[in-house]
């Protein structure tokens, strides 16, 4: 698709040098350097992008993602083979507020389509009280931040399957207009997976409607917009930041309202260690299990995509919550 080469700082050529021409190539969900294809490239900056960026394209598009499977997607610090990645991409696709050093990358970048998924559904505050409760909205009606970059903002759309359709819409706008030869084969794949995530949503909504509990235990507070949707409480044990240590009196608060509400276990996810968890959870007498928040996949996942992940977390908060 990329018919013109676009200029690439000194620095990320030699960078790019150095790692040999065998980096060069790449298949669709790589992460070797992108070249000019006769395909639609696109880096995605971590999985649920990439997942999108894959079932809308299809056989048109050429996906390249920025982080790796199994590495932390807070943590990513983007390389100079990386910028030279955005710099021979014909797309952008990525979730400000969430990678900084993505979010500063594609800003500098001269790719000519930058899809930014913070600006195709509403963001709001979760995670930032004790309790880790939404905090209320924090958008204009039409999806812009009020702060212009989120900053503040819970990122963690994907895990709710309504905003994730919203974003998807938006993705698949944004690649019929960048490659409108495929345009049609763009909307026909959109709907397809909308309907999937509609279908995923009809699925929690039906599953967790009835349960004995409504509040869950994690130690990462990404489930809030999921948590909110369905008419459940997330109580995190940390806030956004899935590595922040939580205080002698949270843990103390968090028992108590392990007894209070029943809460049966302590969830924690596979990307991040379970020592918080486990400890809490040998302190209250609960059983742990993972609540994956999908922010890559690997072989430790329980599903291989998206979609079959979504399913075992499903599964997981049924029988935390006790569901009927």
């Amino acid at each position: 698709m990329n018919v013109r080469r676009r200029l690439i700082p000194a620095a990320a050529v030699a960078a790019v040098a150095a790692l040999g021409a065998g980096t060069l190539s790449g298949c669709s969900g790589g992460t070797g350097v992108v070249a000019n294809t006769s395909k639609f490239d696109v880096v995605a900056s971590f999985y649920p992008m990439t997942f999108l960026a894959e079932r809308i394209g299809g056989e048109h598009v050429r996906v390249t993602t920025l982080t790796s499977p199994g590495q932390e997607p807070h943590d990513l610090e983007i390389s100079p083979r990386q910028i030279a990645q955005l710099e021979e991409s014909d797309a952008a696709l990525y979730l400000s507020g969430l990678q900084p050093s993505v979010d500063e990358a594609v800003a500098q970048s001269p790719v000519r389509t930058k899809i930014d998924a913070a600006r195709l559904t509403t963001l709001e505050e979760h995670g930032t009280e004790v309790g880790g409760h939404a905090a209320g909205h924090a958008t204009h009606e039409d999806g812009e931040h009020e702060d212009g970059e989120g900053t503040g903002k819970d990122p963690h759309i994907w895990l709710d399957p309504v905003r994730y359709a919203q974003v998807a819409e938006g993705v698949g706008k944004a690649f019929e207009k960048a490659d409108p030869e495929h345009a049609a084969d763009y909307r026909k794949n959109t709907a397809a997976l909308a309907g999937e995530l509609d279908a995923l949503d009809l699925r929690f909504r039906r599953s967790l409607a009835h349960t004995r509990s409504k509040v869950f235990l994690t130690t990462h507070a990404a489930f809030g917009y999921l948590a909110e949707r369905y008419g459940l409480t997330e109580e995190a044990v940390n806030g956004l930041d899935p590595e922040s240590e939580p205080s002698a009196a949270r843990v103390k608060a968090l028992e108590r309202t392990a007894r209070a509400d029943g809460v049966s276990t302590v969830f924690y996810e596979t990307l991040v260690s379970d020592r918080t968890a486990r400890t809490l959870a040998h302190d209250t007498g609960l059983r742990t299990d993972v609540l994956d928040p999908l922010e890559g996949i690997t072989d430790r996942s329980r599903g291989k995509d998206y979609l079959a992940v979504q399913e075992a977390n499903l599964k997981a908060l049924r029988q935390a919550l006790d569901a009927k």
